[in-house]
């Protein structure tokens, strides 16, 4: 029965993301009618799974913490691709939807993705473990990123309203490359270790032993899917937004809400990957996903916005609003004193959530 099953989610993984990509193809830049988004939908959420089957595949092969950042760039690559097409799109809106996604995918990453693997994992084991060396390196290298594009820009005179002017953008820019070109590195070659799972004596796990690698054939193939998976989850978000924004809007929803949605949906594979990591107790490869995930967000989305503002016209919104830079600051303390320890029990995950929670409500309700 297993042998037979297998072939079966081999076919059907293969299968969604080349339905998603041919439906892309005829639904992209179309108004769509009601059954039509309903089969979107459907798509989309089978692209979402097949996405994290084929990301967990990669992520045998090459291990950890290689796996976790082919997942978070991947996604971060089509969602910045994404921002700069919705902003080529021009209208008023487009000036702060970079600070809206970047905001969105922070709050959801660090509070949403982080309280519910903490929340999971804690239930199930006991406490969650983690090794609060690399986990504390990301978050630092977040909290930065996130301040230098998204909480300067409100204060800064040289330019009228929350946004850079010409030189301060590309500092921040330039900033968030180095940034990020040196966490992966830390991350992926000088202290690998930080990045790696433990067990609960804090020993490092450097290999999983209860399944063979797949082949590199195999795990090449998977890539290419999970790249075409990524598209499909993206382009179909895209695709439906019009009719969330619609129900949005006859719901009397601050336009932010589209935002969110839009974010929750793209983010879906990484959190969904985090979450199964968090049930067989590897909370640092959740963590990995989380945090890197938030990371890329900003310092591959403000480089691209930045180079995009040389050809788009109206102005570039980064900087955020008093209530949300209260809720990034409160984010960053709450998440320094849950890696302090390296251990989390279910109180840190309701915290975060918590958290999540206020971000969600004040978008309904600014």
């Amino acid at each position: 029965m297993i042998d037979r099953r297998r072939p079966l989610a081999a076919q059907w993984t293969t299968l969604v993301p080349l339905l998603a990509a041919v439906l892309l193809v005829f639904t992209w830049g179309r108004d769509l009618p009601g059954p039509v988004v309903a089969l979107v939908t459907l798509v989309l959420a089978g692209a979402v799974l097949a996405a994290v089957h084929h990301a967990e595949v990669v992520a045998h092969r090459v291990g950890e913490p290689f796996g976790s950042l082919v997942l978070a760039v991947a996604v971060t690559i089509i969602e910045v691709a994404l921002i700069v097409t919705l902003m080529a799109d021009g209208g008023d809106k487009s000036s702060t939807l970079a600070r809206d996604t970047v905001f969105a995918a922070v709050m959801i990453t660090c509070n949403g993705i982080v309280g519910l693997c903490l929340l999971v994992a804690s239930l199930r084991h006991g406490t969650a473990v983690f090794n609060p060396e690399g986990t504390g390196a990301a978050l630092a290298t977040v909290a930065t990123l996130a301040t230098l594009s998204l909480v300067l820009p409100t204060f800064t005179t040289s330019k009228p309203g929350p946004e850079f002017s010409t030189v301060q953008l590309t500092f921040a820019a330039l900033s968030s490359l180095v940034l990020y070109g040196l966490f992966v590195t830390t991350q992926t070659v000088r202290h690998r270790d930080y990045f790696l799972p433990i067990t609960r004596h804090g020993e490092v796990i450097t290999a999983e032993a209860h399944a063979e690698a797949p082949t590199a054939r195999t795990a090449l193939t998977s890539l290419g899917l999970l790249g075409l998976a990524l598209v499909g989850v993206v382009g179909l978000a895209k695709g439906v937004s019009p009719t969330i924004e619609s129900g949005v809007e006859a719901a009397g929803l601050h336009h932010a809400v589209v935002g969110v949605i839009i974010a929750l949906l793209v983010l879906l594979p990484e959190t969904i990957a985090a979450l199964r990591s968090a049930r067989r107790d590897r909370v640092q490869t959740s963590l990995n996903l989380a945090l890197g995930s938030a990371m890329a967000s900003i310092g591959l989305t403000i480089p691209a916005v930045a180079l995009a503002s040389l050809w788009l016209s109206g102005p570039l919104v980064l900087g955020l609003s008093a209530v949300h830079m209260v809720l990034l600051a409160l984010t960053v303390v709450v998440a320094s004193l849950t890696v302090v320890p390296g251990r989390a029990t279910p109180l840190q995950g309701g915290v975060h959530l918590v958290l999540f929670a206020a971000y969600l409500e004040l978008a309904v309700n600014p």
